[in-house]
């Protein structure tokens, strides 16, 4: 590379002549930058929200303790089988989490695997056939996992070398030497992260809107005749108020149209 690459050109500047005003320019992008940054967040805790708690992990140290694997983008999340194979659960509605039987454990095998356990206290691995079975009682060669990123995304790669999926039966795999659209994957946890410990999210805040409010009128209603009290608007309203991080106003705002509340006149 040339070396007058490197070299900053500008303006040429006289003696005398006024300099440009660019701190505004500088605020502008600071307030641009400001304003991205809060809406990543608030884009984050929604996605945290509509699955019930769990969050993205998007580094390698993020996954310990409980994880489910969620296939694509779609609320849909691997599935333990009693007779120790995989398969696709379910998929769930907004603001729920994983089932019991697609809660799995982390455990770090390495400085760039890890082990996965099963609900039924098997570890995670690939057979012969490239079928991913949860078997095994102790963490061997078969049972290691490494999580792969780039751009943005997120793949496992089996000891066997190949990529977690789905093959056309909805059975869960490793076959893919290459990992294409089919072999991403998003890894949630509902461990306390440690951005979240001053700001945890409150137990009442979590699962459906409709649940939410519903635990929202239990809290602080009066209860003299013991009836709960719903506003029957729907949740559209709240939803919208969640994204725009005025979910506790749109709440409150609902209880006193229906009286629901001690602290409402």
């Amino acid at each position: 590379m040339s070396d007058y690459t490197n070299v900053k050109v500008g303006k040429l500047k006289l003696k005398g002549e006024k300099r440009s005003h660019k701190k505004h320019k500088s605020k502008k992008r600071k307030s641009e930058d400001e304003d991205g940054s809060h809406s990543s967040k608030t884009s984050k805790d929604t996605d945290t929200a509509d699955h019930g708690g769990w969050w993205l992990c998007s580094t390698l140290h993020q996954m310990t303790g409980a994880l489910a694997i969620q296939l694509g983008k779609s609320p849909v999340y691997v599935r333990a089988l009693d007779n120790g194979l995989f398969t696709a659960g379910a998929p769930h509605d907004e603001g729920d989490g994983p089932s019991p039987e697609e809660v799995l454990t982390a455990v770090p095998a390495g400085d760039d695997r890890i082990a996965l356990k099963s609900g039924y206290n098997k570890y995670l691995g690939v057979d012969g056939a490239g079928r991913v079975v949860g078997r095994a009682d102790a963490i061997g060669p078969r049972e290691m996992w490494q999580p792969v990123f780039q751009d943005g995304e997120t793949a496992l790669l089996g000891a066997n070398e190949c990529f977690l999926g789905l093959d056309d039966e909805d059975n869960v795999v490793a076959k893919c030497l290459k990992a294409g659209p089919e072999q991403m994957i998003i890894i949630r946890s509902n461990s306390l992260r440690e951005c979240d410990k001053p700001k945890e999210i409150p137990e009442e805040e979590r699962g459906k809107l409709n649940d939410v409010e519903k635990n929202y009128v239990k809290k602080f209603q009066k209860f003299q005749d013991k009836r709960l009290r719903i506003n029957k608007d729907g949740v559209a309203e709240l939803k919208r108020a969640r994204n725009e991080g005025a979910l506790h106003e749109a709440l409150l705002d609902r209880r006193s149209k229906m009286k629901a509340d001690r602290y409402c006149k």
